[in-house]
């Protein structure tokens, strides 16, 4: 359907939304976006399958795991849909290098697609299907995101509270259950919709964006089981919006749904780190191609932005999660080492002596005029030079984004890290090709690790 219109619920609109809406009522531009998150995400997920976070939590919960029936991404296990809905939300989410919904903050695919490729994977379902969930799950997702203020700010982890919800609306989708269930699904997911922005730089992290994932898709099979929520569990006096925000917005929330695409606005990082630390990196390395600058020529450094870069950024750097959302450490590699990809946020370098030496140089500052996600970087040389840029819209942005050739090449760095991307070039293209596949089993196939 091309439009919904607004009902007493939001999630009463939102189910008929979710399991009304054909494939041609979504535009080709926004089902294409909905192929650049999935191939994006596989990356991301390949790249850290082998993380020691991940052994950890594999070997955690396969004591517990059901029937193997889904392939964990870039590892030789299978486990049920729930637990390798969970290893797939953390491999995808771990390094910090997920896809942004910049409005939001919302890393959108983390949470959303690996219920998506699992249940798919179990009842094989067509790449048109998969598409289709997953787009219309992040919308769900999303849009929650924008009609809830305050909520980030008061510490909630934006990605996994809402994420949740997203993976619900997906896994609804797929299971094929009625507008009514998956109403009630989504009224589910309120009360498992959890995550703290204080835990960012830990492992505790890795367990609500699990969650959000794993936990969706619990949702909604518990609707399809006849289990019951409240009618206004969104956004009633006491339901989710209202207990972790402000206000809630019903128009962000349902208005012009099926026109306005919130999922056409996705992003995709070129750096491993906090969305808001890129336009330093963009900054730094503008100035040490332009001057020649190396860490030796540098006596001070002064970064300027908005609250939130100097809220989440301005902090000691521990471990390599801390240097991820570090404005210390985003300054600190690309006049180090003239890059800022995986290599430069890892623990080697985050912590050598170099790298803390250059980031005792920084200073960060607030500058209520700046918008989210821009950066000035002033730097004084020991030659008495002083140099400044300025970057609004970073590398990756929705106004400067990254091409389909190079989250490619994205891609490939990530699985040349693992030998489930041995063939990467085939699964690329078979991504860009989803809506033409009777099912998904051959990709999934060629993103599990040999035994």
């Amino acid at each position: 359907m091309s439009k919904t219109a607004a009902t007493t619920f939001a999630g009463e609109t939102f189910g008929r939304f979710v399991i009304e809406t054909k494939w041609d009522d979504v535009p080709a531009k926004v089902r294409h976006e909905a192929k650049r998150s999935l191939l994006n995400f596989i990356g991301c997920a390949l790249g850290s399958a082998r993380d020691p976070a991940i052994e950890t939590a594999v070997g955690v919960l396969k004591t517990f795991a059901g029937a193997p029936t889904a392939t964990v991404i870039g590892r030789s296990e299978r486990m049920d849909a729930l637990n390798a809905s969970f290893i797939n939300a953390v491999s995808a989410n771990l390094l910090d290098y997920d896809d942004t919904h910049l409005r939001t903050v919302i890393h959108p695919t983390a949470p959303v697609a690996p219920p998506v490729l699992a249940l798919a994977e179990q009842r094989g379902s067509s790449g048109a299907d998969v598409i289709l969930a997953f787009l219309l799950g992040a919308e769900v997702e999303c849009r929650l995101g924008n009609s809830v203020s305050g909520h980030y700010a008061r510490g909630w982890h934006i990605t996994t509270t809402c994420g949740v919800f997203g993976a619900a609306a997906a896994a609804s989708r797929l299971l094929k259950l009625s507008p009514q269930q998956t109403w009630t699904a989504l009224g589910i997911a309120a009360s498992q919709a959890a995550g703290i922005v204080e835990n960012l730089p830990n492992g505790a992290k890795n367990v609500s964006v699990g969650n959000s994932a794993r936990n969706g898709l619990l949702s909604a099979i518990f609707a399809q089981q006849g289990y019951n929520a409240a009618p206004a569990s969104i956004e009633g006096r006491n339901g989710w919006a209202r207990a972790c925000g402000d206000e809630v917005s019903m128009q962000e929330l349902i208005g012009e749904l099926g026109t306005r695409w919130e999922i056409g606005r996705n992003t995709y990082k070129p750096y491993p780190c906090g969305i808001v630390m890129h336009s330093i990196i963009d900054a730094c390395l503008d100035l040490r191609k332009e001057h020649g600058i190396s860490a030796a020529d540098i006596v001070s450094v002064v970064v300027r932005g908005s609250p939130l870069l100097h809220e989440r950024g301005d902090r000691p750097v521990r471990n390599e999660r801390d240097a991820r959302v570090s404005i210390h450490h985003s300054v600190a590699a690309p006049f180090l080492w003239g890059a800022g990809g995986v290599r430069e946020f890892s623990e080697p370098l985050a912590m050598g002596a170099e790298a803390r030496a250059l980031r005792e140089k920084v200073r960060a500052e607030v500058d209520t005029k700046m918008p989210n996600g821009a950066a000035q970087v002033a730097v004084k040389t020991t030659a008495g030079k002083e140099l400044e840029k300025t970057v609004i819209n970073a590398k990756g942005s929705f106004e400067n984004p990254l091409t389909d050739a190079e989250i490619e090449a994205k891609t490939r760095g990530q699985a040349s890290t693992n030998p489930a991307g041995r063939n990467i070039d085939k699964v690329i293209s078979a991504v860009w090709d989803l809506d033409r596949a009777a099912n998904i089993g051959g990709i999934m196939r060629e993103l599990a690790a040999p035994a």
